[in-house]
């Protein structure tokens, strides 16, 4: 069995792709019992939607947050089925993804983390609909001239993702103004964002209000392992900053950068294990940190190969 000490990762909101998990459910009784608990759970076929899409269902803030939260955990099951119930040491995850590290971790059940999940995913894609804001990548630009232009623009940084990539998020004439001002400021590229709305921004509140609320009634066990904040980029161990943590994330911003820095340096991560689609987080893990070890766990045969790897 594998002596390093690995770290979980966890996808968030725009990594899904219509058709994760139906390979994994097919071929893992486990990742298919989870399946089974969540569309009875929600009172909808989740499974369909996560399978045959549409891309558009699929999307839709209310459906992707459970369904990438199910698709990462089920990936999990699987993975220990063949690999038996391997030691992590920590765990985070983007945004959304931070739900299903405390998941994995043992903060909350399965069924309370898809709760929350579900209701953060309604309260969101309600702001959304309530708020004209949009999103914008900013590539190959210093971070403080990035910072800079957002105050200047009334906008916030949703995500310091990696060095040189970081995401604006705001009113959309705020949006226009920071793409349009970009390349005077030295950033190489500003790209405008398809998305529904500005995630990780100010817009955000009435989400986050509504998900303090429903945060409030939920018990939270001591985690695990060590799970880490996006807000701060830190560990989180107690049931008041958890509940807090997870609240001022809607709004806040995602110091993945960060995050990852301190699994290498501080809790000494040597194997990372990407659950979910897309292979974005091993990408910003190598741009963060050359060289440094990501598998990518996303259906059954990335399964087979990442359990043969934990078992030797």
């Amino acid at each position: 069995m594998s002596q390093k000490r690995i770290a979980l990762l966890f996808s968030g909101q725009g990594a899904q792709t219509v058709g994760m998990g139906r390979d994994l459910a097919e071929a893992f009784p486990e990742a298919a019992a989870l399946y089974r608990r969540a569309d009875a759970q929600l009172g909808y076929a989740l499974s369909r939607v996560s399978w045959e899409g549409p891309e558009a269902a699929l999307t839709e803030t209310r459906h992707c947050q459970p369904a990438l939260y199910v698709h990462g955990l089920a990936c999990l099951e699987a993975l220990r089925s063949l690999a038996g119930a391997f030691a992590f040491h920590a765990a985070a995850g983007l945004s959304l993804g931070e739900f299903t590290a405390h998941a994995a971790a043992g903060t909350f059940d399965f069924e309370t983390g898809l709760r929350l999940v579900s209701e953060r995913g309604t309260f969101m894609q309600e702001a959304c609909e309530a708020t004209a804001g949009g999103m914008a990548a900013m590539i190959g630009g210093d971070e403080s001239a990035v910072v800079q232009l957002a105050a200047d623009c009334g906008v916030d940084v949703a995500n310091f993702n990696c060095p040189g990539q970081l995401v604006l998020s705001g009113e959309k004439e705020g949006i226009a103004q920071a793409v349009a001002l970009a390349k005077e400021r030295g950033i190489r590229m500003a790209k405008p964002l398809n998305v529904a709305g500005a995630y990780h921004s100010r817009l955000m509140r009435p989400a986050a209000l509504k998900l303090s609320g429903v945060l409030a009634g939920v018990e939270f066990a001591q985690p695990g392992a060590s799970v880490y904040c996006n807000v701060d980029a830190a560990t989180v161990s107690e049931a008041t900053e958890i509940r807090t943590t997870l609240e001022r994330q809607v709004t806040g911003s995602v110091r993945w950068t960060q995050t990852l820095e301190r699994l290498l340096d501080e809790e000494q991560c040597d194997l990372f294990l990407e659950l979910g689609p897309g292979g974005i987080l091993a990408g910003l893990l190598g741009r963060t940190r050359k060289g440094a070890q990501c598998v990518s766990v996303c259906d059954a045969a990335s399964v087979a190969a990442a359990a043969e790897l934990l078992r030797a």
